[in-house]
């Protein structure tokens, strides 16, 4: 699992005012060892497995993902995430400049809602995250397909997080890598 995501997951649910918006939906304690299991770098696959689910359940309960849509809209909790995201970056400021400039847009942060607000579109994300975990290329390109061809909502956020060059960054290999793109 992407460490960042690990990351940025570890920060939100340190903040009180996530936590207070989903306690009454989720068993807190559960999370708090998801999280801790994840943070050992030779973790379980099922362990993500577990996370997964957890957070597919979550995104589909409404108080959760506006739990979750908080974080983008509230500067006091943004921020530090999005800090948290990005350290890890300090070798690619390109990435992390497009990744803050994208979180910082009104215009995105609105896209972000637009997307995860429709239940079909949640469906075929968790679908192809399921893809990628399987390592099931094909497909992952043809729900990314649907997504863009059926979903008005994703290609508009697609040139959202485009406009701000965070498509562009993420395509660059890390300086280790030479620097060539991926």
């Amino acid at each position: 699992m992407n460490r960042d995501l690990v990351t940025a997951l570890q920060a939100a649910w340190g903040l009180p005012e996530f936590r207070d918006g989903v306690r009454h939906v989720v068993d807190l304690d559960e999370v708090a060892l998801l999280l801790a299991a994840l943070s050992v770098p030779d973790h379980d696959r099922e362990v993500e497995r577990s996370l997964l689910r957890l957070l597919r359940s979550s995104l589909d309960t409404t108080e959760i993902r506006e739990a979750v849509l908080l974080l983008l809209e509230r500067d006091a909790v943004r921020r530090p995430l999005l800090a948290a995201v990005v350290r890890p970056h300090a070798d690619r400021p390109g990435q992390a400049a497009a990744v803050t400039a994208a979180a910082e847009d009104p215009k995105v942060r609105r896209e972000v809602r637009a997307v995860l607000d429709d239940a079909r579109v949640r469906e075929l994300i968790w679908q192809a995250v399921e893809n990628q975990v399987d390592a099931d290329r094909v497909g992952l390109v043809r729900r990314a397909a649907v997504l863009f061809l059926r979903h008005p909502a994703v290609p508009r956020l697609a040139w959202a997080l485009h406009r701000h060059g965070v498509l562009r960054e993420l395509r660059r290999s890390a300086p280790s890598d030479g620097g060539a793109a991926a």
